[in-house]
């Protein structure tokens, strides 16, 4: 933190760039785009070298749960398979499609799904924007939007800061990829991520729904270690859920939000927990192959449903993730 304060009166020795969604149409300025249902839209298409340095957003449909039915896709230096594909809401920290619903005004509806009024420095949510400062180096980059529902996007708002560079080789590629399975398998953890290749490990967003209140109050799921393997050896053991995401005694003060962690939601009576955790300060180096996983209950033993983001950075190319299946969000 005091070294990116002690870096603002130094003058910078690149160019600084912004892509936004404002165009023309007949000669007037739009400051947004409709996606249809079942399409797509590029946001971005850049020939580099540079780095993404900052990105926002705002979207507005009919679709209650546009924030999952949106998925969002970053291809880097020209591969065929994305580096990031993440609803849009679980990407910026609003998880969970939890049910919520707003409107503008002027019958313009607002599908927030469950959006989630928070910050944290890498990503966050405020008060109808979506914002991430993890920096992307590429030599090219492409980012898209799809629209998976059945209904438009009637409003798509973006603005996204890059800067220019004469070589970026020596970086590593950020990388993001969701996962669900909304039935955790008994007797084994529920794996967030297996990546595979050179990087280190940047961070963790996490769902979590119980479907049982007898044990533990229906939290018991939280009796579950967190494991990060990195080349085979446990680089982060756990003493429990909640204790990964630097809290204690099930989340017991509640829902907070801070810097580099922070609870989103604890819903005591639906059993439903939301939490992040960046590893900014510690990120988890690996050579070839990394694991993070962890455990719903303390055997695997609380039948639970999990979603999950995960953020790292990695030299090209990456081990193929599975792709998002539409009817799995």
């Amino acid at each position: 933190m005091i070294y990116m304060f002690l870096e603002i009166p130094k003058l910078k020795k690149w160019k600084m760039k912004y892509i936004s969604s404002t165009h023309k149409i007949d000669n007037k300025h739009q400051d947004f785009y409709k996606v249809p249902a079942k399409s797509e839209h590029i946001i971005a298409k850049i020939d580099g070298p540079g780095i993404i340095v900052s990105l926002w957003m705002a979207i507005g449909s009919r679709e209650k749960n546009v924030l999952r039915r949106t998925i969002l896709n970053m291809y880097w230096d020209g591969e065929a398979i994305p580096s990031v594909e993440v609803p849009i809401g679980d990407f910026f920290g609003s998880a969970a499609g939890m049910g919520e619903y707003t409107h503008l005004g002027l019958n313009i509806p607002i599908g927030l799904g469950r959006y989630i009024h928070f910050w944290s420095l890498p990503i966050g949510c405020t008060s109808g924007g979506y914002y991430t400062y993890f920096p992307m180096p590429f030599n090219k980059a492409l980012i898209k939007i799809v629209n998976v529902s059945e209904l438009d996007i009637d409003l798509l708002y973006y603005m996204i800061g890059y800067i220019s560079l004469d070589n970026v080789d020596d970086m590593a590629r950020f990388h993001a990829v969701w996962r669900r399975e909304r039935y955790t398998k008994l007797g084994e953890p529920y794996t967030i991520l297996i990546a595979k290749g050179k990087g280190h490990y940047a961070g963790t967003l996490l769902a979590m729904e119980g479907f049982d209140k007898g044990s533990y109050g229906g939290l018991g799921f939280l009796e579950g270690n967190m494991e990060i393997i990195a080349d085979g050896e446990i680089a982060y053991g756990s003493t429990g859920t909640e204790d990964y995401f630097l809290s204690g005694w099930y989340f017991i003060k509640g829902i907070f939000n801070a810097p580099f962690h922070g609870l989103l939601i604890k819903d005591s009576e639906n059993l439903k927990i939301l939490a992040y955790r960046f590893h900014i300060p510690d990120p988890i180096p690996f050579e070839k192959e990394l694991i993070v996983r962890i455990h719903h209950g303390e055997w695997d033993e609380v039948l639970t449903d999990y979603s999950s983001v995960a953020y790292w950075y990695q030299l090209e190319p990456h081990y193929e993730f599975t792709r998002i299946d539409p009817s799995n969000l």
